[in-house]
């Protein structure tokens, strides 16, 4: 007699859940994913609006991330390529710097600037050598620290740090004070440093989209809100009561397993506004920074100095603000138009929306790049995925992802052969 197919669910549709499907898929399961909102891709996500493609917050793929490369068609993606540097805004100037070896174009206003000393120069290279030769499981097994101090030891002077390593890192670790790991910033410039900033020409909801087309056993039910996780049974918010063999939870664990209730991670916030303009004042496919203190506007970009999947002759400006000081969000945007003209010498700009992400990323203490499969089990039908369980970065959501899911076969082939 044919053994019946275990249930199992799978909570959150976000890139963790869907690798956790792809992976269950190929072991021979038909996993149903329940996620609360309308569509997949949690924080990775896209709108359509008025012409232009908005992605929900500033993010960019790493291409050298190995569970990405594992994972998506790079090509189908048609990703657009960042050059490896920035413009800083100093002085009523705008500078170019970068890495001049992966990219000549930035190598003679990268040597003349004055954002760092010849010495932060050298040191750049450095850094970079040493990276390159640090593996993974090194990184992620060294003495945790600030990435402050990190920085400092390694003997860059403070006007490098506040010119560029401050704005540049605090954009991607979403905090302002460079208090992030040390394992996560040799981690994220080990992976700039091997690969390129990246964006799908879809925008980075192509990243979701491409990973949910490839299930085709997976079922989804959108707009399904749970309220209790245990063993073998889910409870959602309406009453109903689904029973399930097995269960990942993709999403904040504390709030649906009793167990877990004193554990809530806590997360780091952003806003991400979006102005239209006639003209672009970054010509090149750089990140602006304004290494400026006390400025609500960490980095400034144009995405439409990429090519994009929508058409449009009109311009669109990204702005990212980390600490939004307690502002009305009509107050936020006046003042970021007020420091648009004032450090970049941007005007003439119409608002188009503008974007708060309460859980962008998650604060963490002892990070790591991976994990056994069998540590993702909680208990004998639970498995805890997402980003939370290793560091804030897509590639340990995908890893995650895929970890649970394996736990969860290893679980079922110990059931199946006792």
């Amino acid at each position: 007699m044919k053994q019946q197919e275990p249930k199992i669910h799978i909570i959150g549709a976000g890139i963790s859940g869907l690798i956790a499907a792809k992976v269950l898929e190929e072991a021979g399961f038909s996993p149903v994913v329940l996620e609360a909102t309308d569509t997949f891709g949690g924080r990775v996500k896209t709108e359509l609006f008025q012409g232009h493609q908005l992605d929900h917050g500033f993010q960019v793929l790493l291409t050298a991330y190995p569970a990405a490369q594992k994972y998506l068609d790079y090509k189908a993606l048609e990703l657009q390529k960042f050059l490896p540097g920035a413009t800083i805004f100093k002085n009523a100037k705008q500078v170019n710097i970068g890495d001049p070896l992966r990219e000549i174009s930035l190598l003679f206003s990268t040597l003349f600037s004055d954002i760092g000393s010849l010495s932060d120069k050298l040191l750049i290279l450095k850094l970079n050598s040493f990276l390159k030769k640090k593996s993974l499981s090194a990184i992620f097994s060294s003495k945790e620290q600030t990435t402050l101090a990190y920085l400092t030891d390694f003997g860059f002077s403070s006007k490098m740090i506040s010119n560029f390593f401050k704005p540049f890192f605090s954009g991607i670790f979403l905090e302002t004070n460079l208090a992030t790991s040390s394992r996560m910033f040799e981690f994220v410039y080990k992976m700039f440093g091997e690969g390129h900033a990246a964006l799908p020409k879809a925008g980075i909801g192509a990243i979701p989209k491409q990973l949910s087309e490839k299930l085709k056993s997976t079922s989804f039910k959108f707009n399904i809100k749970v309220k209790i996780v245990n063993d073998t049974e889910i409870e959602l918010i309406d009453g109903t009561k689904l029973a399930t063999d097995f269960t990942i939870v993709t999403t904040e664990p504390s709030k649906l397993i009793p167990r877990l209730k004193s554990q809530e991670t806590q997360w780091k916030s952003c806003y991400a506004l979006y102005f239209e303009s006639k003209k672009r004042l970054i010509q090149k496919p750089l990140i602006g920074l304004i290494p400026e203190n006390n400025t609500l506007i960490n980095n400034i970009f144009y995405p439409s100095c990429l090519a994009t999947a929508m058409t449009t002759t009109k311009e669109l400006l990204s702005v990212t603000v980390i600490d939004a000081q307690n502002l009305s969000e009509e107050t936020l945007i006046e003042k970021v138009r007020s420091e648009l003209k004032e450090y970049c010498g941007i005007e003439s700009l119409s608002f188009l929306k503008l974007y708060h992400i309460p859980k962008a990323l998650p604060k963490l203490d002892e990070l790591r790049y991976d994990m056994p499969a069998s540590e993702t089990r909680l208990t004998s039908g639970i498995f805890l995925a997402g980003d939370t369980q290793l560091n804030g970065s897509l590639n340990a959501a995908m890893l995650s992802g895929e970890r649970a899911a394996l736990g969860v076969v290893e679980a079922i082939s110990g059931t199946m052969l006792s």
